[in-house]
């Protein structure tokens, strides 16, 4: 069982070849034992993926990237959403048929089409400032085999849902989703919301929130009978860096992670508004976004709360400035910046 496992694991070693050769421009780690991971869910149409679109010759960008951070004591972590659409500086990066692109300022995702995976984690810490320490590549089916492992996991849905494009059609209500209804869920666009890119990675934070908590709750992490399905679909479905290509290493950082209270498991999307230039692209608000990174860089304390809640705690924050000068004066610890966000301990019905 254990050699089964350990050989379903692909290793990325191209990547981490490319990153060798740009060592000197990579951020420098500053916290020993923080850990950065770059997550990566690739949009190809390539082979068993066919059924979800066009197959454009195998070409794929990264349809949703999160870069998530692991405290160095493993008592939070905190996943950032980088919008496919930001608008950033990509560095020339080497293609598959070993030319080299031009540097550019393009949309987010064209990254992972020009260069793949190293030419993505050079644009994130460029982007950031954070050395990217591990990542992990996943693909529709996986993510569909991970939710079917652990026998569905659950949602509310304020509206019913008939996307036939997303081939989606649930009630209203509390329901358990299984990983085809799962997939079509956090793909779904046109039919959810405003239609906009920004509620779908909500949603998709929100669902992964939901799968970490269903694997805290019942037992899965700890019962090697749920464990072993679990971990066959995961390794099944990842193309890792050589770091995290085996079990032994994959079992290490869930072993880490497994006592962090739902409550820290954090996410967010970075602060970006629609791009000056073009309303359909986003760019990055400052000095929010700057400040997010540091704090990452740094492993310190991040906050989120429901965007609603954010805008009546920034109201008040406004209402209440006076403008005396006794107030500039007065001293008091530096808070904890809070982002509009979820947590894994949210529960969808309820909000």
């Amino acid at each position: 069982m254990y050699k089964k496992l350990d050989g379903n694991i692909t290793t990325d070693t191209g990547a981490v070849a490319e990153l060798k050769a740009y060592e000197k421009e990579r951020p420098t780690p500053v916290v020993v034992d923080a850990q950065n991971i770059l997550l990566i869910g690739s949009d190809s149409r390539a082979g068993d993926n066919r059924k979800y679109g066009r197959d454009d010759g195998g070409s794929q960008r990264s349809d949703t990237t999160i870069l998530l951070h692991l405290a160095a004591d493993r008592k939070s972590a905190t996943a950032v959403s980088i919008p496919r659409d930001l608008m950033v500086e990509i560095p020339s990066c080497r293609t598959a048929d070993d030319k080299k692109t031009r540097e550019r300022f393009t949309q987010f995702n064209a990254a992972f089409e020009l260069g793949g995976t190293a030419c993505t984690i050079r644009t994130v810490e460029r982007m950031t400032g954070i050395r990217v320490d591990h990542h992990m590549v996943v693909d529709f089916n996986g993510f569909k085999d991970m939710v079917d492992a652990v026998d569905g996991v659950e949602i509310c849905l304020k509206e019913p849902i008939n996307d036939k494009d997303a081939h989606l059609e649930l009630p209203a209500g509390r329901q358990t989703l299984n990983g085809e209804e799962a997939l079509g869920y956090v793909r779904a666009r046109k039919s959810l919301g405003n239609g906009s890119d920004t509620e779908r990675m909500e949603r998709q934070q929100q669902f992964l929130g939901a799968l970490v908590n269903k694997m805290q709750s019942n037992g899965v992490l700890l019962n090697p009978t749920r464990l072993y399905p679990v971990l066959d679909a995961a390794t099944k479905s990842l193309t890792t860096d050589p770091g995290l290509a085996s079990l032994r290493d994959l079992y290490d950082l869930v072993r880490g992670m497994r006592d962090v209270p739902t409550e820290q498991v954090q996410f967010l999307t970075v602060p970006r508004q629609p791009y000056r230039n073009d309303p359909n692209r986003d760019e990055l608000v400052e000095p929010d976004a700057g400040d997010l990174f540091k704090q990452l860089r740094e492993d310190k304390p991040v906050a989120v709360v429901p965007a609603d809640e954010l805008e009546e705690a920034e109201r008040d924050q406004e209402s209440g400035r006076d403008g005396k000068p006794d107030d500039a004066a007065s001293e008091s610890p530096t808070p904890t910046p809070t982002y509009s966000g979820s947590s894994a301990a949210d529960d969808l019905c309820k909000q």
